[in-house]
């Protein structure tokens, strides 16, 4: 079994170092034709400014991009990862070979808009439950190939990690209970594999799936497209087995951001939700070079 991706700095700037070569290539291939109009020897100083409020995200991204054409590079950041930034809020500053800034601009740009647009939208949703006890989860609903990326700008964005991929935990859907023969039934299947996984959780649809898991041991739920009073019994079912066998509830479905302050208010611990890496607009970001 492949482990989890632990996000700590060193694991991460791996990641970008591989993301940017593969994006380099797709963008560069053999050479930029449009920067070799540029002397070589050309010094220049860029800024990178936010033309809207965000988060910041894609630093690893940048700095990557940007020392994979020019190792000599000076970046400096005037919004750290993270930080919210303002409309019009210059970002960063980077000084360095004319030719090699030209060509990392826009594969630069494109990780930092989108990671950014991620750490935003989780950042809106996480503000709007502060004060519950529910957190806000992602998915597996990235864009293929960049999930870790989109994952760990979640992370920044001040929201949770479901399972990486279908290698590291246990989610048993509605299709795999039919085709086991019930909840708990799939619940004794799964435990040859159960060691292996991160965690192990069953997706219920009414109160009666819900008590059969509980009552089969299930450690995680998640409540699929229950209504707020629905979901107010289930969390009343949860809490009468008692503090050492409740399980972790989780909503999903049909989840936005008007109806989101309700549902954590049912007292669930979890909300997921697929639209934080699956239905972004990009942060707009603007590089211009400064003359002296």
């Amino acid at each position: 079994m492949s482990p989890r991706f632990d996000f700590s700095a060193s694991a991460v700037a791996a990641l970008a170092e591989s993301d940017v070569a593969r994006a380099l290539q797709e963008d560069v291939a053999d050479g930029d034709l449009t920067a070799s109009l540029v002397d070589a020897s050309r010094t220049a100083h860029a800024r990178v400014l936010a033309r809207e409020t965000a988060v910041v995200c894609g630093a690893p991204w940048v700095e990557a991009t940007v020392r994979r054409l020019d190792p000599q590079a000076r970046i400096t950041w005037l919004c750290a990862e993270g930080q919210r930034c303002a409309a019009d809020q210059p970002v960063l500053e980077i000084e360095g070979g004319a030719r090699a800034l030209l060509t990392a601009e826009r594969t630069a740009l494109n990780f930092l808009q989108l990671l950014s647009a991620v750490a935003t939208k989780t950042a809106l949703y996480a503000d709007a439950v502060k004060g519950t006890r529910a957190r806000i989860v992602d998915t597996r609903k990235t864009l293929p190939g960049l999930r870790l990326a989109q994952k760990y700008a979640v992370r920044t964005g001040g929201g949770l990690n479901h399972r990486i991929g279908l290698y590291d935990a246990v989610l048993i859907k509605e299709n795999h209970i039919a085709a086991a023969g019930g909840v708990a039934a799939a619940l004794r299947a799964v435990a040859p594999v159960a060691a292996q996984a991160a965690f192990v959780e069953v997706e219920v649809e009414t109160l009666a799936q819900l008590q059969e898991a509980l009552d089969a041991g299930a450690r995680m739920v998640l409540l699929d497209n229950m209504d707020l009073p629905t979901l107010r019994e289930a969390v009343r079912l949860n809490d009468a087995v008692g503090d050492d066998r409740k399980a972790v509830l989780e909503i999903s479905g049909g989840v936005t951001l008007d109806g989101l302050r309700a549902l954590a208010e049912t007292g669930v611990d979890r909300i997921s939700i697929g639209a934080l890496t699956k239905d972004v607009k990009a942060i707009d970001y603007s590089m211009r070079f400064l003359t002296h």
